[in-house]
């Protein structure tokens, strides 16, 4: 039974999501947009720029740095209004899609105006067939379960903060996704969510940084800056649920914190890094090959 357990797993299509922590390159190498470009290849990329309240000129942004790239079609799906995710021209456009690209915004529009509908379905469905869906700032943190949607990011977190969450479209379980990280301080508030529920592991992206989410399994990051993971499962003391401490700061004893850098890997199930990844590896034989 095992095996055949095995075999499903194999031939089941590789499910990857591209988590940017905003602000990535679109002038110079690009480097993580051209990750979305080489695993979409010649074929159709959906941008959407359903996170805005004003969402004129994003995908004028994206449109032109795509196709250089390489992308054989670009198409934009605009939901302004949750009455727009019904339409059948909408959800024709998701056709034939080998991946989604969420701009920027707020995660709760997102949520609010696709959760439930047929287009977030056929998104999903892209997503299970083995297409790319990727998204940054608002389009990072709303992939995950539970999202982070608001809280206090420039100093230390405190009992009875508001730190908001939300369902966000359960792509992936059991991580909080937040971006901006190290650009607005937002180590506090992360902190806070883990603290709320250690189950959960936090993952903070630097802007012009992406996580690319293999599997629901593991983890690889890209880019320019690093990608903080928190994690609290071998906490062993917080004051969180503490009542009549409000405005005191957390307090939480051993908590556990990696910083990953450029092409650095992380195991979700282990909840460790891994060793070297390939890539890396080939370049410091490479390096010490041309050095010797």
């Amino acid at each position: 039974m095992s095996g055949k357990n095995e075999n499903l797993q194999q031939e089941r299509p590789a499910r990857t999501l591209m988590t940017i922590g905003g602000h990535e390159d679109k002038r110079g190498e690009k480097e993580v947009l051209r990750e979305v470009v080489r695993r979409v290849g010649n074929g159709k990329l959906v941008v959407t720029t359903v996170a805005s309240h004003k969402p004129e000129g994003y995908f004028e942004q994206y449109e032109p740095v795509f196709r250089e790239l390489g992308v054989g079609e670009v198409a934009l799906l605009e939901i302004r209004e949750r009455e727009d995710a019904a339409q059948g021209k909408n959800l024709d456009i998701l056709d034939g899609a080998k991946g989604v690209f969420f701009t920027g915004g707020d995660q709760l529009k997102i949520t609010s105006q696709l959760g439930g509908t047929a287009i977030f379905r056929r998104i999903q469905q892209i997503y299970n067939e083995g297409g790319l869906i990727a998204g940054t700032s608002a389009g990072a943190s709303v992939v995950c379960e539970t999202m982070m949607v608001s809280g206090s990011g420039d100093e230390s977190f405190k009992i009875g903060d508001r730190l908001r969450m939300a369902p966000g479209l359960g792509l992936i379980g059991n991580v909080i996704i937040d971006q901006h990280f190290a650009q607005r301080g937002r180590m506090g508030r992360l902190l806070g969510a883990v603290a709320q529920n250690p189950r959960i592991l936090g993952f903070g992206i630097d802007e012009g940084t992406a996580l690319i989410i293999e599997n629901e399994s593991r983890v690889r990051v890209l880019g320019e800056g690093a990608v903080y993971v928190v994690d609290a499962a071998g906490v062993t003391h917080s004051n969180v649920a503490d009542k009549g401490i409000s405005g005191e700061a957390l307090s939480i004893y051993d908590i556990k914190l990696h910083v990953l850098g450029h092409d650095d890997e992380f195991d979700l199930i282990e909840r460790r890094p891994v060793g070297l990844s390939r890539e890396k590896a080939a370049e410091i034989q490479l390096l010490e090959a041309q050095t010797a």
